[in-house]
């Protein structure tokens, strides 16, 4: 199991309900989960960040369960969904909180399985009806309903990928992410271990098991490619997917369900020989320009350009992190600002956005958190 600690700044980029902690003062609710570790460190921190300043303000914090990898909220923002990556539960959990926005605080509610091992991704339909979990560590997904007062049913639909081939033995995919289309027709899953993207059809009005595990539609992608981690455009028309083991971001084309490959850009300088880990990756709120980081030696943001009439990318430029190890990164709604999760270095660097050019300049604002992975804005 890997060593990872998530802030998750909850960026609600599944079309949920716009809301802020203060409108009028251009104040937002930040939630930031990591991996706990050893040593005297809350679990999920709320801070508030002001869109007009770019600092961040200590808001609330919560204690009770280990290792919360990544984060999502219910598009009423009334409910945090966390997993536990792994921990005192001898297998991958999901927790569930009530949540109240202007003072931080969570109430916890229930948690059930997470349908697998090592958690390391959550994410909710636009209606929230359900939450979608990846699971790393047995290679598998898991849909689980939510029920009226916002808690989780037991009634999940794991699904287990195999393929992945581990000393001439076939193994768990290494599922990394699980996403809803913008359609909210079609749950999208990466499968690091064998390269492929697989969608299958989703049916929300299901009070359970809502995948339909026999008309899939697969994406293979080149042998060692490692797709981890998505997002679509905006216009609902275009989808992103970065490869962490080849550095590469393949463009698709998305409707009805299908993805159409269309392009492939790398993150990694074309005279580098070193290590890489590509992780995360984000579209501007306006559409215009899309940014990937990267790891281990590298420790960069790259950024592109969006064609408005195609979604194909055009290479702008390239920003240090901040800090050691950017696994996560998200751009608040404004998009004024980029904040990033520096996991090894414990700290959130945040950057100014030039949203003319897309280009990015360190400020003086940086907050240390023990080990952050993922950053995601209630809004």
């Amino acid at each position: 199991m890997r060593t990872l600690i998530v802030v998750c700044i909850l960026l609600s980029s599944c079309n949920m309900a716009t809301t802020s902690t203060d409108p009028s003062q251009g104040k937002l609710t930040l939630l930031i989960g990591t991996y706990t570790g050893s040593g005297d460190h809350a679990d999920i921190y709320v801070y508030t960040f002001d869109t007009d300043s770019g600092t961040l303000t200590y808001k609330n914090e919560l204690t009770g369960i280990d290792n919360p990898s990544f984060l999502t909220l219910s598009p009423d923002l009334k409910q945090v969904y966390a997993v536990s990556e792994w921990g005192k539960d001898s297998i991958g959990t999901v927790y569930a909180y009530n949540f109240d926005q202007k003072s931080g605080k969570m109430e916890f509610l229930n948690k059930v399985s997470s349908g697998g091992d090592g958690p390391c991704y959550i994410s909710i339909d636009s209606t929230g009806t359900y939450v979608f979990t990846a699971n790393y560590g047995s290679g598998s997904l898991a849909a689980v309903p939510i029920l009226e007062d916002g808690s989780l049913s037991n009634d999940i639909q794991a699904i287990y990928h195999k393929g992945n081939i581990v000393n001439g033995k076939e193994g768990p995919t290494r599922m990394h992410a699980a996403a809803v289309s913008p359609d909210n027709n079609t749950l999208f899953v990466t499968n690091l271990g064998t390269s492929e993207i697989t969608g299958y059809p989703l049916n929300v009005n299901q009070e359970s098991f809502p995948l339909d595990t026999n008309n899939l539609k697969v994406s293979t992608l080149p042998e060692n490619s490692g797709p981890r981690h998505f997002t679509f455009h905006p216009n609902g028309q275009h989808a992103y997917f970065i490869n962490e083991l080849n550095g590469d971001i393949t463009v698709f084309d998305y409707e009805d369900g299908v993805l159409t490959e269309k392009q492939k850009e790398s993150i990694v300088p074309d005279d580098f020989a070193g290590k890489f880990a590509a992780a995360d990756i984000h579209v501007s709120p306006d559409g215009k320009f899309l940014y990937g980081s990267n790891r281990l030696e590298l420790n960069e943001i790259i950024i592109f350009k969006v064609n408005p009439t195609d979604g194909q990318l055009s290479y702008v430029g390239r920003q240090s992190s901040g800090g050691e190890t950017p696994r996560n990164f998200a751009i608040d709604p404004s998009g004024k600002f980029l904040l990033v999760a520096n996991q090894n270095t414990n700290d959130i660097t945040v950057f100014l956005r030039d949203q003319e050019t897309g280009l990015l300049s360190e400020t003086s604002e940086k907050i240390s958190i023990h080990k952050p992975v993922c950053l995601k804005f209630a809004h």
